[in-house]
């Protein structure tokens, strides 16, 4: 199972365009900035938009056109090449910026765009379940963010009390 072969299906799907910008995120985006970590799905982040005459958006199309290439659906995954995928709207006003400002990479040679190491970690606190303190854990103790994007993130986002706490918890003796 490699993700090439996932990033490759997307790459097409926005190609023919049945999505537009997309970003990777949660934990196989934190794989580009931190140390791997097992994962059981891919989380892609898509905006949604709804299809003319309609008030409400559906994923339907984005189904339709993996499954017409052998994805296969499984709940709320679709499985492309092994790896089940989960394509999800940005959440408020952070995970707009965040599939916003999200950056190019070059994932097993392919393509993609990921959201920053800075909006990771911003998103992991702003979730604050256990697997996502963690992860913030791991991207303070590398040294991969930018502390003045950071900052500037809980600050655009009302983030700074619970990071004040998450520091009290885990980061001050």
């Amino acid at each position: 199972m490699k993700i090439k072969e996932v990033l490759a299906a997307i790459n097409e799907m926005q190609r023919d365009g049945i999505i537009a910008r997309y970003a990777i995120g949660e934990a196989v985006g934190a794989t580009c900035y931190l140390e791997p970590v097992s994962t059981l799905d891919v989380d892609i982040f898509v905006a949604f938009h709804p299809e003319p005459g309609r008030t409400i958006v559906s994923p339907q199309p984005i189904f339709d056109y993996l499954t017409r290439r052998g994805a296969t659906v499984d709940g709320e995954y679709l499985v492309i090449a092994g790896w089940p995928v989960q394509f999800l709207p940005p959440t408020g006003p952070l995970g707009e910026e965040a599939l916003a400002e999200a950056v190019p990479i070059d994932l097993e040679g392919e393509p993609a765009r990921v959201f920053t190491a800075e909006h990771l970690a911003a998103l992991a606190l702003q979730t604050g379940r256990a697997k996502d303190k963690s992860r913030l854990l791991q991207f303070v103790e590398s040294g991969t963010l930018d502390a003045d994007r950071f900052d500037a993130i809980l600050e655009r986002h009302s983030l700074r009390e619970k990071w004040l706490t998450f520091e009290r918890q885990f980061l001050k003796p």
